[in-house]
């Protein structure tokens, strides 16, 4: 088909060139062959007076004119795919839908498990692809390549909606036989001490404790960086080291590892843990159905949490 002189099936393929960068995962990605889709490059060449792509080892390199062109390219199909392709309506008890969300370790135990409880009872052919963070999440949403990212809101954009989940507290954490980690922990002894924290991809915002301590213009001795809160409680143990982290967290290990818990010697706002999706899934069905029951979901863990 083409409008005004293009073939539209040219720019599915552009898509899955700047998504995949190399031919064979492109021409895959799309059910082509491999000599179909370096034809379709030449076409699309040939069109935009542009050579789109350089290569570079065995990968595609988009030019400035490519990567001008893909948001707007990437928008067209998705809003296609929202809007007319997916106009059935939406039932849970029936979908097959997966769903890839970012998220962090940390909600994933203690708030994403849930959410797998509830949606096996309710959506029981519902599936989940858990994604680990990136370094530019941001760049997901806008090409609609995520459903969800879970986080904390201050790392939020403002281009996409978003809804709260649940606050939790921040509290600092050591091993019990840690004799430095006093119940009144002063700001000096704080920064003074050996400190694990988690940190997500290379270029990625600070760590929550990061964000909070540069409000205070503090900075504290970093020993450890991991790539996930579930390995800080270990690298605690039989150590003088102390580590940051989300009180709901804490609860939960605390089950079966021994912690001590202790205020944090700086002022702490709670963290606002919160749900974004891609503007353009913002009319989608299952979209809506999702993000309400993740709502729900993380208002139950408040409820539970006052109660308790």
């Amino acid at each position: 088909m083409r409008f005004k002189g293009l073939d539209l099936n040219l720019l599915v393929a552009l898509d899955a060139l700047m998504t995949e960068r190399k031919l064979t995962a492109a021409a895959r990605s799309i059910n082509l062959s491999q000599p179909a889709m370096s034809a379709a490059i030449a076409r699309l060449r040939t069109y935009f007076g542009d050579d789109l792509f350089t290569m570079q080892g065995r990968e595609f390199i988009p030019t400035p004119r490519a990567e001008a062109l893909a948001p707007a390219v990437r928008d067209a199909l998705l809003q296609i795919q929202l809007s007319v392709i997916a106009s059935d309506p939406f039932n849970p008890a029936e979908s097959v839908r997966r769903f890839r969300i970012v998220l962090s370790d940390f909600m994933t135990l203690v708030y994403f498990e849930k959410v797998v409880q509830r949606v096996a009872r309710e959506a029981p052919a519902v599936t989940f692809e858990l994604v680990a963070f990136k370094d530019d999440p941001d760049e997901l949403l806008r090409r609609g390549d995520v459903d969800f990212i879970i986080l904390p809101e201050v790392f939020m954009t403002s281009a996409h909606p978003k809804a709260k989940l649940f606050d939790d507290t921040l509290v600092c954490v050591g091993c019990p036989s840690n004799k430095q980690l006093s119940r009144q922990l002063s700001a000096e002894a704080y920064m003074s001490m050996g400190h694990v924290l988690t940190s997500f991809g290379r270029t990625v915002k600070p760590c929550i404790d990061d964000w909070l301590l540069l409000e205070y213009g503090l900075t504290r001795r970093i020993e450890l960086v991991v790539p996930g809160f579930t390995l800080i409680p270990q690298l605690l143990s039989r150590t003088d080291r102390i580590a940051v982290l989300p009180l709901r967290l804490v609860n939960h290990f605390a089950k079966t590892i021994p912690l001590r818990i202790v205020e944090l010697p700086v002022p702490a706002t709670p963290i606002t843990e919160a749900v974004q999706w891609p503007a353009l899934h913002n009319s989608d069905p299952a979209s809506i159905w999702m993000r309400e029951l993740l709502v729900e979901e993380g208002t139950r863990m408040k409820s539970e949490s006052d109660n308790s």
